[in-house]
């Protein structure tokens, strides 16, 4: 996602702990324009960027055609040595020319329908078919979709005839958008971003209106047609967008633990006023995700930004600088973990008019959260001053660095505070406890179970070599005399007698 060269981070000294630092030029694009770069341009300018993207492209195209031209050449020599060997020496040579020709026009229109660009512009029956009313357009609009729609038409009647050409234009260029949703995103992102170059050259160039209005229009012109396309091109299933939200979610909560001491941010929290500004921005980070047009989350990022240098200035009694600023940006992240946070980086580069992220406080903000995002994916111990066996052991949540921060406090710290800590610490050592008094029954519970199966075992092994025979019982004893037939002719038996004596 992000190039070493141009987001890699410089760790200095820095109140005797190592900070975070990333020079201003890293931040512009690597090819020395002066704009500022992005990540997903591989840190090239949007200008840049399409330049490049535009030659790669181009380069691949002619290859293509070398490539088809030479199997063409190939194919027409075996159709040739096919023909001579099946007697076609008996047709005569114009006609073997007439039906090369023939046969090389079909060619060379299968190719070039074959290699043309994806995102070129449509034929004109495209473009009639384009016109065409599309039922997801004339279905029945949103309330938002509805007042934005007043609201640039209204604003394009201040400009008579350029509005009316203007609002044509980017009718036909949703419309065409209808029938480009099978295309990548990529590909749809192209068009967009050609469409916005495309329509700010004409009004430069014929309209001939002021640099400061055209910012202006095009203002309003991404506010439309995204408030439109929003639904379609914001986390397309087609993409791994969400994967990589569920990432850098899951990363976030996983780093819970971290304090601005690790980071060497200078922001006091105790502080009130700094207290809500932190407040505020953790609040404009995440609202970033509800808006629908890219410049109102650019916006978003600007006023998170902003509250942070209003914290820092409050708390250091000085201007911040830089180096303050992206720190305390990445605290606000790991504080706040927006949602959908790569989502929306992605949406804003895709579908932003090019010229905000190029310049102004806008694209530095913006590229200064890709900063931070970098950053939070790659963080490590070295990062945080910290051995990798204690960053380990926070990461897995066998203990808190709180822990070791609460022993030492100040005079005047609160009771509150030192009561909280004091809980926490007992809190983490019953935790201990309970792990290494579970990890023991867990043990047990083995050994009983391997003592089970070895007594089983032995059982079983005794029954195999010495089985148990069960003779069948013996035949009762026959009654005394029970053969004697003569039983009635004995004498009967001797009774005792009493003498007198």
């Amino acid at each position: 996602f992000l190039s070493h060269s141009f987001f890699r981070k410089k760790m200095s000294l820095k109140s005797e702990r190592r900070g975070i630092h990333v020079d201003q030029s890293e931040l512009l694009c690597k090819k020395g324009c002066g704009y500022y770069g992005n990540p997903a341009w591989q840190g090239f300018c949007s200008k840049c960027w399409r330049e490049e993207y535009h030659k790669a492209r181009q380069k691949q195209i002619q290859e293509d055609w070398e490539l088809a031209e030479r199997l063409q050449r190939e194919e027409e020599e075996a159709f040739a040595s096919s023909q001579s060997n099946q007697g076609a020496q008996s047709l005569t040579f114009s006609k073997f020319e007439e039906k090369k020709t023939n046969e090389k026009t079909r060619k060379v229109t299968t190719v070039k329908k074959f290699f043309s660009a994806s995102s070129r512009v449509g034929s004109k029956k495209e473009i009639q078919e384009a016109k065409a009313p599309s039922p997801s357009i004339n279905r029945q609009t949103s309330i938002e979709t509805d007042r934005v729609s007043k609201e640039f038409i209204e604003f394009l009647k201040t400009f008579h005839k350029t509005g009316q050409e203007i609002y044509k234009q980017t009718k036909l260029f949703l419309e065409t958008m209808h029938y480009k949703r099978d295309l990548s995103i990529e590909e749809q992102s192209e068009c967009t971003q050609d469409f916005y170059q495309n329509v700010a050259e004409k009004m430069q160039t014929r309209g001939k209106v002021p640099p400061e209005r055209v910012e202006k229009i095009m203002d309003q012109i991404e506010k439309y047609i995204m408030t439109r396309l929003y639904k379609y091109v914001f986390c397309p299933e087609t993409t791994d967008d969400e994967k990589k939200d569920l990432a850098i979610q899951k990363r976030i909560r996983a780093l819970h633990w971290v304090t601005p001491q690790m980071l060497c941010v200078p922001v006091n929290e105790e502080i009130p006023e700094v207290s809500d500004m932190v407040v505020k921005a953790i609040t404009d980070i995440i609202e970033m995700d509800s808006k629908r047009v890219p410049r109102d989350k650019l916006a978003c990022i600007t006023k998170c930004s902003k509250h942070i240098f209003n914290a820092i200035k409050i708390t250091k009694n000085e201007p911040a600088s830089a180096d303050d600023f992206l720190p305390t940006l990445i605290y606000i992240v790991l504080k706040g973990n927006p949602p959908r946070l790569q989502s929306n980086i992605q949406y804003i580069t895709r579908f932003c008019n090019p010229s905000r992220l190029m310049t102004g406080e806008d694209g530095y903000y913006f590229t200064n959260l890709c900063c931070a995002v970098a950053f939070i994916e790659k963080l490590d111990a070295q990062s945080l001053n910290l051995n990798q066996e204690d960053f380990d052991r926070y990461m897995s949540g066998q203990t808190s660095p709180r822990k070791q921060e609460s022993e030492s406090w100040a005079p005047d710290a609160c009771l509150g505070v030192k009561q909280m800590y004091k809980n926490l610490d007992l809190l983490s050592q019953l935790n201990e406890r309970q792990e290494r008094i579970m990890n023991e029954a867990k043990k047990l519970e083995k050994d009983l179970i391997d003592w089970t199966d070895g007594i089983a075992k032995e059982v079983q092994d005794i029954v195999e070599k010495y089985p148990l025979e069960i003779k069948p019982p013996n035949q009762p004893l026959a009654a005394i005399d029970s053969e004697n037939v003569e039983n009635d002719k004995l004498p009967p038996p001797l009774q005792p007698q009493v003498y007198a004596g």
